[in-house]
């Protein structure tokens, strides 16, 4: 089978009073000519979980004959206009949704079965929408549509809607000289996101409401299921291969653990700690393509700034065999781990705890008093950690450092949590912590870029490879790490200073 393509589709639906004409566009976002309508009859069959999984996310999954882009579609919402859109062409059991597709929202319908829930037949007029050198900026579509949804009982329902998507190479921007211009005409938006939607809209259960107090669980399940959807697009990237897309995987994953571990006091650390535990084995599985991919970049950058008569022998040619290697293992064992049973089990877990989440009794207090302990805990920790540094030289300073960076990033995760709640109060300190944290960051990349280059001096040893160049890069490393910890010095005086007087106490 063809490898999925992927666009971006920029669109708004309308609404349009029945026996009313199609609106004329010409003058408007540099529309020149608007073509007679062009016929198309699009018959769509789509799939979901019993439970509506999908359409919960937003996302719509259809096999659709018909019009020029006829194939097995996922839809995923980017912002309220965009849509990513992955494509597979038709062929295999017409009935059956293909595996790459099935893996590819995996992570959405926690390997629950997908089923057949409408089907859609839309018979479309469409209007190219051209500028004066005949580009298309643009296609209206004249939607009449017939709908019939299936499930315990049967529903059967028929509309019209008008759709506006630009054509990839305009300006997102003019969407809203469009919408201003059909307004005019007497079309309104419409309050469905999709077709599907619009059938379906009822069926499908409704997050609850924010309460305008909210209790302290409220603030931290709202941050827990943002992480969460973060997990679950990068999951999507990570199978396409999608660039940074392990990154976005692994920080939304080490967001998810440090808030289960910071605001325990808050949903039950113990009933958690599982789920913790799992997110701490993702991030492992993550962590080699990851490091490779930052390794790669950072090396490359560092031979730029090499004078060429010090790059002696073959050295990029080196280098890309031997990342290439490591890219390559490294994103295999990341699949294997997104393919694999445990994987499904945490999202599972993950979900379980969104759902029905154990609560303690802090949990149930007002975000604004239940909430400030576990922040300042955090503090206290990363406090403690920076002390622990005092009087270490050597490896044994690298290594508390990087915890030091560690417990920065979860008191800076922490205060992103509470800021619905405490607003200003932390934005200073926030900034503060998150200095010493990319400090200390860029010092854990020279400590792992030194023990790079010491193993591909030996590996490239071994393979007759002049490495001197490498013993160069090592010593700038070196040098660097240095300036670097003489930074944080002055940055966690800073920290300190502001700490003092302030909100943490």
């Amino acid at each position: 089978m063809a490898a999925p393509s992927t666009v971006i589709e920029r669109e708004r639906k309308y609404e349009i009073v029945p026996g009313s004409g199609v609106p004329r566009l010409l003058g408007v976002a540099g529309v020149e000519t608007q073509d007679d309508p062009v016929e198309q009859v699009l018959d769509a069959s789509y799939y979901d979980t019993r439970t509506f999984r999908l359409a919960q996310a937003g996302i719509t999954l259809r096999r659709r004959v018909g019009g020029h882009d006829a194939g097995w579609h996922v839809k995923l919402p980017v912002s309220a206009d965009e849509r990513q859109e992955i494509q597979l062409p038709l062929g295999g059991d017409a009935h059956k949704v293909p595996g790459r597709l099935k893996r590819l929202v995996r992570a959405y319908t926690l390997g629950e079965k997908l089923v057949p829930i409408a089907h859609l037949r839309t018979d479309r007029f469409a209007h190219r929408l051209a500028d004066a050198e005949g580009r298309t900026v643009a296609v209206l579509t004249d939607d009449h549509v017939t709908g019939e949804a299936g499930g315990e009982s049967a529903r059967l329902d028929e509309w019209r809607e008008l759709e506006l998507e630009l054509d990839p190479g305009t300006e997102p921007g003019l969407l809203e000289e469009f919408d201003r211009a059909l307004a005019a005409a007497g079309a309104s938006a419409s309050p469905w996101p999709s077709k599907l939607r619009r059938l379906i809209g009822d069926r499908v259960p409704t997050p609850r409401r924010a309460r305008k107090k909210p209790a302290a669980a409220d603030v931290v399940l709202t941050s827990l299921r943002a992480h969460f959807d973060d997990l679950r697009r990068a999951d999507v990237g990570v199978r396409l291969d999608v660039a940074d897309s392990v990154h976005q995987m692994r920080v939304a994953s080490r967001k998810l653990r440090s808030a289960l571990r910071t605001f325990g006091s808050v949903v039950d650390e113990e009933a958690t700690a599982p789920v913790a535990a799992e997110l701490k084995w993702l991030g492992h599985e993550l962590a080699p393509a990851r490091d490779t991919e930052v390794t790669q970049d950072r090396l490359g950058k560092q031979l730029d700034g090499v004078p060429p008569e010090l790059v002696l022998g073959p050295l990029r040619q080196y280098l890309t065999r031997y990342f290439a290697r490591e890219e390559e293992q490294g994103r295999t064992r990341a699949l294997e781990a997104l393919t694999g049973k445990r994987y499904r089990n945490l999202l599972r877990a993950l979900d379980a705890v969104l759902a029905d989440p154990a609560l303690t009794d802090s949990g149930r207090k007002p975000a604004k008093s239940a909430l400030r302990k576990p922040v300042r805990k955090a503090a206290k920790k990363l406090r403690r950690a920076e002390a622990a540094t005092r009087g270490l030289e050597g490896v044994q300073l690298e290594t508390a450092l990087h915890d030091v960076r560690k417990k920065a990033k979860r008191a800076r995760y922490a205060a992103d949590t509470v800021k619905p709640v405490y607003g200003k109060k932390l934005r200073a300190w926030r900034k503060n912590v998150k200095a010493v944290q990319q400090t200390l960051g860029a010092h854990q990349d020279t400590v792992i870029g030194r023990e790079v280059l010491h193993h591909l001096a030996v590996d490239g040893h071994g393979e007759g490879q002049n490495t001197f160049t490498f013993g160069i890069l090592h010593g700038q490393d070196a040098a660097k790490a240095a300036r670097l910890r003489a930074e944080f010095t002055g940055e966690w005086r800073r920290l300190r200073k502001g700490d003092r007087p302030g909100w943490l106490g």
